[in-house]
């Protein structure tokens, strides 16, 4: 895992300084070497995170064997030893690098579809003076891209293009804003700086002679086929190869590795894997909250005991985590409101002191069904309830149970073409969008900047509504929050992590697999648990889902009182002038007075005002 950054100009705009610059701001990414190239045309910085092939040779940028081409790389491809015998590459490393830049060569643009990691990279060839910008399918590895007249930046995190100003200016982007308030991220394409956008998952593009084409090679929509999979015995099988064969793949490394263990389902699934296919012990890590209602850890520790792995348990004060709110904001660059990033962070700073590459469980919820929000969408699917909707929330608001009253306003959704990210944005806790419109002082035209059931036009067969509501999460809340929380996180403790269920093999099984087979009576994740306990007595996990949370509930009432008014006041309002303040303190006088549901919407408001402080973008563009 490593950080990269460049650009590719026809101007003379960016300088070996300015590549220096924008490289050595992600030295956290890869702390182990840097590496800088820089013609007319052309800058590639690299900072390297040592995974694979220690030695110096490895290092980035990397030349071909013939010099014509080099690369700078942020990921790992797996396969990259069956490629090479395919294709007779004859390596002077023991890199994936060198095989992906060799594949390049002899295959031209489409060899990407041979890769299967996760991937940012970028190839350079001086002769032809042309470079090429990939993304992996899922968008596991970042890439933000500023380009302006035919000059363009890339870097794996914002901060690097941040780092370029004052050369380039960069503004506030109101659209990203509004987007953030509903979903509590932004969005691929956009970012928080207007002139900067996020590269497209699964795409390439190509920039010769001040021209950009820009190709998409995989979605997941383009993967879901007529015909689906209802037999038991042979999706049984079949998942459980794909399993045993993408965690195998990800177990390759040159330094120690373990796995994250939550004790759910999802973490414990590759845990198993990874010691059944492990000749000694797997590290594992958990960490736990004292607060006991936000303490897992007795379940991973159980997990753990029965696979008989090297299990690490960290049990975190609330200062422990507090102290992470300030570096959150560092790590993360734009607007960010999923706090469970916090344990996240604090999680990877402790494994990192053991390992140099974790595991995860990330992508078993919307593979195989897993979020209650997908049970909102089949009741909101059901003609009655559709008919029925308004006077059911309506009869909901009223109640005095806290419950009744956020249920009330999953039925409040503006029109059926965005019931799935209004579904998302409340069982997020986030703003609506008639909120939204209420709380903003600028123009609101209450939609999204995509439209969310655009890529269920042309899918070779219907959908049912869990379905299409966990599409549109491996779209967009996968992507864009979940995979975005877990690499700034752990490379801002230069730890690789690495995501098996989300090898695009699993994936397209998964979105062919028959919803029964997800989901049974109720019980989520059906298919994957029958796997999980062949390796772990089920009755570890006959207990609820609390998922990965910190109180913050309580902290805003407590710890977090003082940074929730210092970023919520009157001049913070002023002083950016998107907030309505008038309107933001109901809802601050609302949670105090036992609306606690609001805490995230009041959270919301915090992030956002801390990012812009920090950011320091021109508001008035």
């Amino acid at each position: 895992m490593c950080g990269i950054a460049g650009y590719f100009q026809q101007d003379s705009l960016f300088t070996a300084g300015d590549l220096r610059q924008m490289t050595d701001v992600q030295t956290h990414r890869g702390p182990d070497a840097g590496g800088y190239f820089n013609d007319e045309f052309c800058g590639l910085g690299h900072r390297r995170l040592s995974i694979l092939d220690l030695s110096e040779s490895a290092n980035q940028p990397f030349w071909s064997a013939d010099g014509s081409a080099c690369i700078v790389y942020n990921g790992e491809v797996y396969n990259y030893r069956e490629i090479a015998a395919e294709l007779g590459i004859k390596t002077r490393t023991t890199s994936d690098t060198e095989v992906i830049l060799e594949a390049y060569l002899r295959l031209g643009e489409q060899f990407v579809h041979k890769l299967n990691g996760m991937f940012a990279f970028a190839i350079y060839e001086p002769a032809k003076k042309r470079l090429v910008l990939y993304r992996d399918r899922m968008g596991i590895k970042p890439i933000y891209t500023w380009r302006e007249g035919r000059n363009i930046a890339f870097s794996s995190e914002l901060k690097g293009i941040l780092a370029l100003r004052p050369k380039i200016k960069l503004s506030l982007n109101r659209h990203a804003v509004l987007d953030y308030l509903h979903l509590g991220y932004i969005p691929e394409p956009l970012s928080i700086a207007r002139e900067v956008q996020k590269f497209p998952a699964g795409s390439y593009a190509v920039f010769e002679g001040g021209n950009m084409r820009l190709e998409s090679y995989w979605q997941p929509e383009q993967q879901v086929k007529a015909e689906i999979l209802r037999d038991e015995s042979k999706a049984e099988e079949t998942l459980h190869e794909l399993l045993r064969s993408s965690v195998a793949y990800r177990m390759i490394s040159d330094v120690p590795f373990g796995t994250f263990l939550s004790g759910g389902i999802d973490s414990s699934v590759v845990t198993s894997i990874a010691q059944s296919l492990s000749e000694k012990p797997v590290n594992t890590f958990s960490i736990g909250f004292k607060e006991s209602k936000f303490n897992e850890s007795q379940f991973a520790a159980q997990v753990a005991k029965h696979l008989k792995t090297q299990h690490h348990e960290f049990i975190v004060s609330e200062e422990d985590a507090l102290e992470l709110v300030d570096k959150m904001v560092d790590a993360y660059d734009e607007p960010f409101a999923d706090s469970s990033a916090i344990p996240t962070m604090l999680v990877s700073q402790m494994a990192r002191k053991e390992v140099t590459m974790t595991l995860s469980g990330d992508g078993g919820d919307e593979l195989f069904l897993g979020y209650g929000s997908y049970q909102w969408a089949k009741r909101l699917s059901n003609p009655w309830m559709q008919l029925l909707r308004k006077p059911l929330g309506l009869a909901l608001s009223v109640m005095a149970d806290n419950r009744m009253k956020r249920a009330a306003e999953l039925f409040h959704y503006p029109n059926a073409s965005m019931k799935m990210s209004h579904i998302f944005s409340q069982e997020g806790y986030y703003f609506s969008m008639a909120e939204r419109r209420k709380l903003m002082t600028i123009q609101d035209s209450g939609t999204l900047s995509f439209k969310e059931s655009a890529h269920l036009n042309t899918l070779p067969r219907q959908l049912n509504a869990m379905e299409k509501q966990a599409l549109f999460d491996l779209r967009y809340y996968l992507k864009d929050d979940l995979l975005v929380k877990v690499d700034r996180a752990t490379m801002q403790f230069s730890l690789e992590t690495r995501v098996p269920l989300l090898d695009y093999r699993i994936v397209e099984f998964a979105l062919n697999l028959d919803s029964s087979l997800k989901i049974r009576q109720g019980q989520a994740k059906y298919l994957l648990k029958k796997i999980l306990f062949q390796y772990v007595p089920a009755s570890i996990f006959d207990r609820p889902k609390w998922g990965f949370s910190i109180p913050l509930e309580r902290w805003m009432k407590g710890e977090l009182q003082s940074l929730m008014t210092n970023y919520t006041s009157k001049e913070m309002c002023e002083r950016f002038g998107l907030i309505d303040y008038k309107v933001l303190h109901e809802y601050i006088s609302a949670f105090q007075s036992g609306r606690n549901y609001y805490y995230n919407r009041i959270w919301q408001i915090v992030i956002l005002h801390k990012c812009l402080e920090k950011a320091n973008l021109d508001m008035q563009a």
